[in-house]
C-alpha cells in the first residue's frame, strides 16, 4: 500500500522553552501534525532525556547530544531529535518507524537497527570516511548536530549546522570539515543507490534572494558557493525542495534576530533547508526526468504561523519593545511526499529513547511508585497460580521488562536466597493510632483501592500493613495454613529458620541501615525525576520549574499546572532531601 507523510524540520531554540510553551511534549508535536519531526537545537545533555521532555504517546524519538566541553560548549549545547510518529513501535510496516539509526554520521557513535540486535558489534568508521583520523571524526561528532535515520525508502539527516562568525578562524575551519566529511557520507551512500533526504538548519542562505541585506559578494561565500556546487541546477546532484517548488518566492525566510526585532519587518535569512536525491521509487527503465524530488513531492512550504511577531502586535516603535515574545527565532519548514509504499515489518531501532537508562521503566505518576512495591510483594503469593508471563500481559514494551519480572521470581523463589525476603517485607507490624513511620520501607506496603457506588473514581489509599510470614509462599509450596501433621512441622521450621535470618538482619550495624536509607532516597529522587505527573485538577501533565528565590528550597524541582491561567502547584511535598 502507497501512502503520503509528511516532514518536518524546526530548530525550536530549546526544547524546555518550547514544551513550556505548549504545555506538553504531545500538544507541541501535535501542533505540527507530521510523521516525522525533527528538531535543533535541543539544547538538551544526556542527563536531561526524561520522560516529559523525550517521550509522548504514539511517537518514537531519537535523540543526539553534546559529548564535549571544548570551548564552553558544555552539555546543553545544541543537540537534535527526531520524533516518529508511528502507530506500533514493534513489529511495524510505517514507513515513519526507522528500521536503523545512528547517532552522528562518522559511523563511531554506534548504529541500531529494528532487525536485531547489534550490541556486540564495534562502532567502525563510515564508508568514504577512512580518510580522516578518528580523533577528527570523534571532535566533528562530539556536538551532538546529525541524527540518520533510515526509513527504508530513504535515509534522513537530521542536521544542526555549526554558525561560525568571520573572524572565528578555528569555527570556520570545524565547519568547512563539518560539512566535508557529510558530502562525502551523501556521495557513498547515492553511490549504493540509496535516497537521501537532508533536512535541518544548515547556517547557510545559500543565494542572496534568501538573505534580506545581501551584499554584492555576498554569494562569494565559500560555504555558499559549496552548498550551490551541490545543487542540480549546478551539476549537483541534491534539489533544494523549498526553491524547486517556489523558484522566485521573495521575502520567504525562517530565521530572524531575536535581540533587534527582525520578525516584524521580515528582516531575516533562508538557513533551514530541505534538500533530497536519489531514484524516484517507480521502477521505469528509463529515469529520465524521474527522481525522488519531482516524482514523489507534493509540496514544501515554510509555516509562518509558528513566527513569533504575529500581525496585531504593538509595534517595537510604540512600546512593543518591552514585550517579550515567546518561540523560537525559527520558524518550521515541511515537505509532503506522496505514493510511499510499506516496508517490510520490522520494530524500532535501539537507539530509541524508550530504552535510555533514564526513560526505560520510568513512573507515570507519585502513587505508581507505591503500587511498584505492591507488585514484588504480590508476586510471591500470585506465582503458584498464575504463569510467569499470563495470558493477559500485553507485550507493550522491551523484552527486559519480562527479564526483570523472572530475575524477581528467581530471586524470591530462592531458598538461598531467603535472607532478600525480610528487605522486601515489614519487619514490624505498623503502630494503628500512631502517624509516625518505623521504617523508609513502610511507606511500600500494600495499596488497597476502596470504591462507593455514589464515586466514579476510586481513591487509591496507601495503608501499612504487616505481612505474616506464614503467609509467604515459597517454590509453590502450600502455606502453612493448609498443611497438617509432619509437613505442616516442616513448613513451620522453615519459616522459623527465614525468620532467624530476618532477625540476623536486622542486627546489622547502623552503618549498614544509613547505606540502605540512601539507596532507598535515591531511588525515589531518581523515580520523581523521571515520572510525568499529571494535574489534579484537569489531568493533563504538568511542567517541572525550579525554585530560583534564596532560601532552603533553592535549586530544588515542583511541578506545576501547564495551563497558563489558574497554575496550580500539583506537589508542594516534593521539595526532597536526603536525611
Amino acid at each position: 500500500m502507497k501512502k503520503g507523510m509528511k516532514i518536518v524540520t524546526y530548530n525550536v531554540n530549546g526544547l524546555r522553552p518550547r514544551i513550556q510553551q505548549y504545555g506538553s511534549l504531545p500538544k507541541l508535536l501535535d501542533s505540527l501534525d507530521a510523521d516525522i519531526i525533527c528538531f535543533q537545537e535541543t539544547k538538551l545533555s544526556k542527563h536531561d532525556l526524561r520522560a516529559d521532555l523525550v517521550r509522548a504517546e504514539g511517537y518514537e524519538s531519537f535523540f543526539s547530544c553534546t559529548r564535549t566541553s571544548d570551548r564552553g560548549r558544555s552539555a546543553g549545547y545544541s543537540g537534535v531529535a527526531t520524533f516518529c510518529r508511528v502507530k506500533s513501535a514493534f513489529l511495524s510496516n510505517e514507513v515513519a518507524l526507522p528500521i536503523a539509526a545512528e547517532e552522528g554520521f562518522t559511523g563511531l557513535l554506534g548504529t541500531s537497527n529494528g532487525y536485531e540486535s547489534r550490541k556486540d558489534e564495534c562502532p567502525s568508521i563510515a564508508e568514504g570516511l577512512e580518510c580522516f583520523s578518528r580523533d577528527e571524526l570523534l571532535k566533528v561528532d562530539s556536538e551532538g548536530r546529525c541524527l540518520i535515520t533510515d526509513h527504508g525508502h530513504f535515509v534522513l539527516f537530521n542536521i544542526y549546522g555549526p554558525r561560525a562568525v568571520q573572524d572565528d578562524s578555528e569555527r570556520i575551519q570545524f565547519k568547512l570539515t563539518f560539512f566535508k566529511m557529510l558530502e562525502r557520507r551523501w556521495e557513498c551512500l547515492l553511490h549504493q543507490g540509496r535516497r537521501i533526504i537532508i533536512v535541518g538548519d544548515l547556517n547557510i542562505a545559500p543565494a542572496a534572494i534568501d538573505r534580506c541585506d545581501a551584499e554584492p559578494d555576498f554569494e562569494k561565500n565559500e560555504f555558499r558557493k559549496w552548498f550551490r556546487s551541490l545543487l542540480l541546477q549546478n551539476g549537483g546532484r541534491l534539489l533544494d525542495v523549498f526553491r524547486a517548488k517556489h523558484p522566485d518566492r521573495k521575502g520567504a525566510y525562517t530565521c530572524w534576530s531575536q535581540s533587534t526585532g527582525a520578525e516584524e519587518f521580515n528582516f531575516g535569512s533562508r538557513i533551514d533547508h530541505i534538500l533530497s536525491a536519489g531514484s524516484c521509487l517507480h521502477g521505469e527503465e528509463n529515469q529520465e526526468g524521474h527522481d525522488f524530488g519531482t516524482c514523489h513531492v507534493a509540496e514544501c512550504d515554510i509555516l509562518m504561523q509558528f513566527q513569533r511577531w504575529k500581525p496585531g502586535n504593538t509595534p517595537r516603535w510604540k512600546g512593543g519593545r518591552s514585550i517579550k515574545l515567546e518561540g523560537s527565532d525559527h520558524v518550521p519548514v515541511y515537505t509532503s511526499l506522496v505514493e510511499i509504499p510499506e516496508v517490510l515489518e520490522h520494530s524500532t531501532p535501539s537507539l530509541s529513547t524508550r530504552y535510555h537508562p533514564q526513560v526505560c521503566g520510568s513512573q507515570q505518576t507519585l502513587v505508581s511508585m507505591f503500587a511498584r512495591r505492591q507488585s514484588i510483594e504480590q508476586v510471591i503469593s500470585e506465582e503458584r497460580i498464575s504463569p510467569l508471563f499470563p495470558s493477559h500481559e500485553k507485550f507493550t514494551s522491551t523484552p527486559e521488562n519480562y527479564d526483570s519480572k523472572a530475575s524477581q521470581i528467581r530471586v524470591l523463589g530462592s531458598r538461598s536466597n531467603a535472607n532478600i525476603l525480610p528487605s522486601i517485607v515489614a519487619k514490624k507490624k505498623s503502630r494503628h493510632g500512631q502517624g509516625s513511620q518505623l521504617t523508609l520501607n513502610s511507606f511500600f506496603q500494600k495499596c488497597t483501592r476502596s470504591e462507593t457506588s455514589d464515586s466514579s473514581s476510586a481513591d487509591l489509599k496507601i495503608c501499612q500493613t504487616d505481612i505474616s510470614y506464614s503467609q509467604i509462599d515459597l517454590n509453590g509450596v502450600p502455606s502453612a495454613d493448609d498443611e497438617s501433621g509432619p509437613s505442616k512441622d516442616c513448613r513451620l521450621n522453615a519459616i522459623d529458620n527465614i525468620q532467624n535470618e530476618g532477625q540476623l538482619d536486622a542486627c546489622d550495624s547502623d552503618k549498614e541501615k544509613r547505606k540502605v536509607a540512601l539507596q532507598e532516597w535515591q531511588r525515589i529522587q531518581q523515580l520523581m525525576q523521571n515520572s510525568v505527573l499529571l494535574c489534579k485538577g484537569h489531568r493533563e501533565p504538568c511542567v517541572p520549574r525550579i525554585v530560583k528565590k534564596a532560601g532552603p528550597n533553592l535549586g530544588r524541582r515542583f511541578y506545576v499546572c501547564a495551563r497558563a491561567q489558574e497554575r496550580v502547584v500539583v506537589s508542594p511535598n516534593l521539595f526532597m532531601q536526603q536525611p
